[in-house]
């Protein structure tokens, strides 16, 4: 089965060490996802958006690691807004246990943050991809 391609999403000044974490989870044989594309880390601007409107293009879903600093990052809400305006799937997480924290700005209030554990991320994989099947029209086959 292939595997689902993930943008990772995340705070590169506060939360560089739950991307790691993320990657390690993505390395796991069974983890179900690759990470295909992730917030720049030290960009221009126009070049990080840049890059993060091609990968999230590209990707099945985007992971939101949510951090204590997540609602005032800049370009996790443009991320969020480019996954919004083209209706990418994107998960929410809850990046620290021990403290508080916050979504993206331009998250919907009744959106959820899942705590972050392997089960909840395939189980919300999973839910995610049946939604989208869901929603995608059937093709038209002209009869000619």
């Amino acid at each position: 089965m292939d595997k689902i391609r993930v943008f990772v999403s995340f705070d590169p000044e506060h939360d560089g060490d739950l991307y790691a974490q993320m990657l390690d989870e993505a390395a796991l044989p069974n983890s179900g996802f690759q990470i295909s594309a992730h917030s720049e880390i030290r960009a221009a601007a126009d070049h990080a958006s840049e890059v993060a409107r091609r990968g999230i293009e590209e990707a099945d879903q985007v992971f939101f690691i949510c951090g204590e600093h997540t609602g005032e990052a800049l370009p996790m809400a443009h991320e969020l807004r480019m996954a919004q305006e083209r209706e990418t799937p994107y998960l929410l997480l809850w990046g620290r246990r021990e403290i508080m924290c916050t979504k993206p700005m331009g998250a919907k209030p009744a959106e959820a943050m899942y705590s972050w554990t392997s089960e909840i991320i395939k189980t919300q994989m999973d839910v995610m991809l049946r939604a989208s099947k869901r929603e995608a029209k059937p093709a038209v086959v002209a009869k000619g």
